[in-house]
């Protein structure tokens, strides 16, 4: 198992009463594979999704990535560095820096890691090339269409060849012809770079390529 999630709880304060979002979740992931997370709006799956990848804390519980526990770190620096080593993440909205070209987006998270910039930049272009955008390296994302600004997301989650890349509704924000060639290029990086994939999603066409798909109902999660 790539990751394990123990008893994991989440609460937040609603009108003055407490709310339990999670409710004491156990789960696993597996190398090398595509997993999806599905559920009803406001179920807790990006609330899942963020703790499991060290973005958000759990109220209780621990998350095993690789058998290292995210939630054992002194302070928020050490695990600032561990998730830009070992972990990808995909956001519904790209988040790209407008300043930079996609080749620099691209390569920031090594640069951020100590790599030299020369090999840095070699490493993006290869990843653009192999999401289909070796001819746009020098465009910043305001020159890039919604499609291309999610591949080069893509292409930046996978740079520190990460254990593990999540994916929070990856094309929630795009066109159904943008979706299916975004749903092609998990599948193609699943079996290429033997990629693992956790995803958060509604699009029923990515749920066909899952390999386990789970569902999130009342704080709990379940296999389907």
């Amino acid at each position: 198992m790539i990751l394990e999630a123990k008893n994991i709880r989440k609460s937040f304060e609603q009108g003055g009463k407490k709310l339990e979002i999670l409710k004491g979740i156990d789960f696993k992931a597996e190398e090398n594979k595509i997993t999806i997370i599905v559920g009803a709006s406001g179920a807790g799956k990006s609330t899942f999704l963020h703790i499991l990848s060290g973005l958000d804390t759990p109220d209780e519980g621990e998350v095993l990535i690789n058998e290292t526990n995210i939630y054992s770190f002194s302070d928020d620096e050490e695990l600032s560095k561990f998730r830009n080593a070992h972990i990808g993440f995909i956001f519904q909205f790209h988040h790209l820096l407008p300043e930079f070209t996609a080749i620099e987006n691209v390569a920031l998270p090594q640069l951020i890691n100590g790599t030299d910039r020369e090999d840095a930049l070699k490493n993006a272009e290869k990843l653009l090339d192999l999401v289909g955008l070796k001819h746009r390296t020098e465009h910043k994302p305001s020159e890039l269409s919604g499609g291309e600004q999610q591949r080069v997301a893509v292409a930046r989650a996978l740079i520190n060849n990460p254990d593990i890349i999540f994916a929070d509704e990856p094309t929630g924000n795009l066109d159904s012809q943008n979706s299916e060639i975004l749903h092609n290029l998990f599948v193609n990086l699943n079996k290429e770079l033997g990629a693992t994939f956790l995803m958060v999603t509604h699009n029923p066409n990515l749920v066909k390529l899952a390999d386990e798909v789970f569902e999130m109902i009342d704080g709990k999660i379940y296999k389907k």
